[in-house]
């Protein structure tokens, strides 16, 4: 359940069409679109309400967020081959007798 096919969908497309008819569709979906926006701008006023200050914490956050060029450290200076210690353990280049 939850998978329509290709089917599915042009069955519900024409029984909506007899039901309804073809003048009374773009009706239907004109409410429906002004039925999600009028929602949505309830569900934003409740948020506002609820967090009064959760538009000004959002602005605050984009203006004090660094600059992409900020969010990068620069390139680490070439690093000069390392010092070899005569006599170390770690040297490459020990004498055999």
């Amino acid at each position: 359940m939850g998978n329509l096919g290709a089917g599915e969908i042009i069955l519900i497309v024409v029984v909506i069409l007899i039901f309804f008819g073809p003048k009374k569709i773009p009706e239907i979906a004109q409410g429906i679109g002004k039925g999600m926006r009028e929602f949505k701008k309830a569900m934003k006023d409740v948020e506002d309400e609820l967090v009064p200050n959760s538009t000004s914490v959002r602005n605050e956050e984009k203006r004090i967020a660094p600059k992409d060029t900020e969010l990068h450290s620069p390139a680490p200076e070439k690093v000069s081959d390392p010092v070899v210690i005569p006599g170390s353990k770690d040297t490459d280049n020990t004498q055999k007798n």
